[in-house]
């Protein structure tokens, strides 16, 4: 039999974090319209567009380039040097860094077309990204950095790194960014977020984002781990209220 001198003290926690916790109310956000489970609407061909975003080359990106019609320079992967250039047979070295696969294009058909190429059709494609990423730390499951694919937000970005784990402070996520030499930090409820209190922040390359670590968790799974097995369903019950 457990003594009751054990079982009360976690049953006072248990009855406090249970009237603490509550459910998170749906909306809050002055974009955001709530609507019945069954009345959200289908995207639209411009709501899928509007989650693209130019993407801009950087050093050490790795782009394949294709002249439509000349073998020789077909399929040619190039990649842009730390300085931002890259060479291109007859165009010669190209300024690439800051510019997108569009602008390359034009550059080097401009080129060739001097080189006495007639009529070059140039297609520039993104192979591998190494400039245009976001680091997530923190308590997610999978720190990392991960490339920046057109629009990306906050909870996209968390997602990317296969989400946040048992221990993570969703109420503690900072996003810090450098604007004109600048470095910035801006604190974010990502719980709040899920629930449409307000939207949720677009990320940028070079962006760093910190997903905080709950003390609070770590002392009930430690708590786990020394109380009696006779005791486990309580303690499982206030973990659960910490959720």
């Amino acid at each position: 039999m457990v003594k009751p001198a054990r079982l009360v003290p976690l049953a006072a926690v248990a009855l406090v974090l249970a009237g603490c916790e509550t459910t998170p109310k749906l909306g809050g956000d002055p974009k955001l319209q709530v609507l019945p489970s069954n009345e959200l609407p289908v995207p639209v061909r411009e709501d899928l567009a509007a989650n693209t975003s130019p993407y801009y080359v950087g050093p050490y990106d790795k782009l394949v380039i294709d002249v439509y019609g000349i073998t020789e320079l077909s399929n040619r992967e190039v990649q842009v040097d730390a300085a931002g250039r890259l060479s291109y047979p007859l165009a010669g070295v190209i300024d690439a860094a800051g510019k997108t696969p569009g602008e390359i294009e034009s550059e080097i058909a401009l080129r060739l077309r001097q080189g006495f190429v007639r009529n070059p059709q140039v297609t520039v494609n993104m192979k591998e990204t190494v400039s245009r990423v976001v680091t997530v730390d923190g308590q997610v499951r999978k720190p990392g950095r991960y490339p920046v694919v057109g629009r990306m937000t906050l909870m996209g970005a968390v997602a990317t790194a296969e989400g946040t784990d048992e221990f993570s402070k969703l109420d503690d996520v900072v996003i810090f960014r450098t604007v004109n030499g600048q470095r910035y930090a801006a604190l974010y409820d990502l719980e709040a977020i899920r629930h449409g209190a307000y939207g949720d922040p677009e990320i940028f390359a070079s962006d760093v984002i910190m997903v905080g670590d709950s003390r609070a968790r770590h002392l009930f799974k430690d708590l786990l781990a020394v109380v009696p097995a006779i005791a486990t369903p309580l303690v499982i019950a206030v973990d659960r209220f910490t959720n």
